[in-house]
């Protein structure tokens, strides 16, 4: 019988195994009706394998220990089992069917039927409801492929409160949504809350964290490290607990001095792919210096992305301007020229567009490089191997052996692959988007590091972030974009929050005239 005064979820002494690798140990966890609890620790520390045991990703039989929910111990065959006993979990990459409509992916395998046949006005009517729930106001019947990363984040949550979940696990959901996407899901949260729903909540974002908790539980290489009040803690007490060491400025210390010019880009307009006379970039011009670290910051929707692919030759719509290369005029029409003439891409869905994920590191290190090392009609493999033991050695990438596969990899180590794997094309100027998104505190001081460390060997970087601390604690100079147009530029002494955020919400900036003729 199931026990109501029980824990709502109880997890005890959960272990899981890969081969060479115990991903949890002994991990315990607990969740109470109405409580959001947090669920933080580096990258690889076990949080997504925990809740994979949680929902049935993996089932009984692949781990140890044991589970309840209200006290009645659970043994989940599949996803299915988890989801009939009111777990619905978010997991970072979305699982929608991008070829199928809004209201067909929310109720994707449970549509409303009779004698076999959908019934399309139900559930789209029924689709509407939960969007409106969700202050989206958009037609359930468009295709998931048609919206933008946010909008898909926030269907994803609809599809999982359509499953009237008792537990609710949130895998970095705010990652890609805007400031006014992150406040209507959390008013979201906030109303299940009140239901009585359960939440964990998985977040790199300590912000959001101690914002949103009651309590957080801190995982460190496989470990629970401990559960706390979020009351009782502070963010630098669980950077330490979640890295085992005290942690002090996250920001290197940036003493970049700059060369020449090394790119400068003239009168750049991209064009909307699906609407040829829309501009998305409009008139943008910009120069890099060696050893330089430029930041592009905006809003969501600024053009901060459609830049960078139009310069690197890879979007696909319409684009106009110039690029010049050490003062050289160049014609960049595919990725492949701009890496011939020096441009690195580390791009911001790294698995997507960074990665195979089912390759080796050595496979993934190469890939942009592999005329450096082939014959003339075969791939060195050996050449290969010491190429992806330096990208290892380098970035420090935690693996077994260049011949892991990248997929298991935790994110941060899979973002140090793609580094490494631009870094080994000897680039001159590399663009680096959204390079720290998904992954947990401690990679993102590595990778910081790293950034400091390649403006100190004359490399050039363009650097696209969201995260306006980043930016300013990274960039030598800022450049801010407003719906597509240039609405401002500063030095690193002259930036601040206010007047970067004043730009990039479309108010012109005086400093930024004075900055452009640097």
């Amino acid at each position: 019988m199931t026990d109501k005064s029980a824990p709502l979820l109880e997890m005890r002494s959960i272990t899981k195994e890969f081969p060479g690798v115990k991903a949890l140990d002994n991990v315990t966890f607990d969740l109470h009706e109405g409580e959001f609890h947090a669920l933080v620790g580096e990258n690889g520390a076990g949080k997504s394998t925990l809740m994979k045991v949680l929902s049935g990703v993996y089932p009984v039989g692949e781990y140890t220990g044991e589970f309840a929910v209200h006290g009645e111990v659970q043994q989940y065959q599949k996803i299915a089992d988890a989801e009939a006993a009111g777990i619905a979990i978010i997991f970072q990459e979305l699982s929608l069917v991008k070829e199928l409509t809004v209201g067909e992916n929310i109720f994707l395998g449970r549509e409303p039927a009779r004698f076999g046949v959908i019934n399309r006005t139900e559930l789209y009517q029924r689709a509407a409801e939960l969007l409106s729930d969700l202050n989206m106001e958009i037609d359930p019947r468009l295709e998931v492929g048609n919206l933008g990363i946010g909008q898909q984040q926030l269907v994803e949550i609809a599809k999982a409160l359509s499953q009237d979940a008792k537990i609710l696990v949130l895998d970095e959901p705010t990652a890609a949504l805007t400031d006014a996407e992150v406040e209507t899901l959390f008013h979201i949260l906030e109303k299940l809350k009140a239901r009585g729903v359960g939440m964990i909540y998985i977040s790199h974002k300590l912000e959001e964290v101690f914002r949103m908790s009651d309590r957080i539980t801190v995982l460190r290489d496989g470990n629970t490290v401990g559960t706390y009040p979020t009351a009782e803690l502070d963010k630098d007490k669980v950077i330490a607990l979640m890295v085992g060491r005290e942690v002090g400025d996250i920001f290197p210390e940036v003493t970049h001095e700059f060369g020449e010019t090394i790119m400068e880009i003239r009168n750049l307009t991209v064009y909307d792919p699906d609407h040829p006379d829309k501009k998305l970039v409009d008139n943008v011009s910009f120069s890099v210096k060696k050893g330089e670290v430029l930041g592009v910051s905006g809003l969501m929707g600024a053009g901060r992305s459609e830049l960078l692919m139009a310069i690197f030759g890879a979007w696909r719509g319409k684009s106009s301007g110039e690029v010049f290369i050490e003062g050289k005029k160049v014609d960049i029409n595919s990725p492949r020229s701009a890496i011939h003439n020096g441009i690195g891409f580390v791009t911001e869905d790294r698995k997507r567009f960074g990665l195979i994920l089912d390759q080796t590191i050595q496979d993934n290190s190469t890939l942009a490089c592999l005329e450096q090392v082939s014959g003339k009609f075969v791939t060195h493999r050996s050449k290969e191997r010491v190429a992806a033991k330096e990208v290892m050695g380098k970035l420090k990438v935690k693996a077994n052996s260049p011949m892991t596969v990248t997929g298991t990899l935790s994110g941060g180590n899979q973002q140090k692959v793609v580094l490494g794997k631009w870094l080994l094309t000897k680039p001159k100027v590399l663009f680096l988007d959204e390079p720290t998104r998904g992954i947990d505190v401690g990679a993102k001081q590595e990778i910081y590091a790293e950034i400091n460390n390649l403006a100190k060997e004359d490399l050039a970087i363009v650097m696209v972030s969201s995260e306006l601390p980043e930016v300013l604690g990274l960039a030598d100079r800022i450049v801010v974009l407003h719906e597509g147009h240039m609405m401002g530029e500063f030095f690193r002494d002259e930036a601040s929050p206010e007047s970067v955020m004043a730009a990039a919400t479309g108010h012109a900036s005086g400093t930024g005239k004075q900055a452009s003729g640097a």
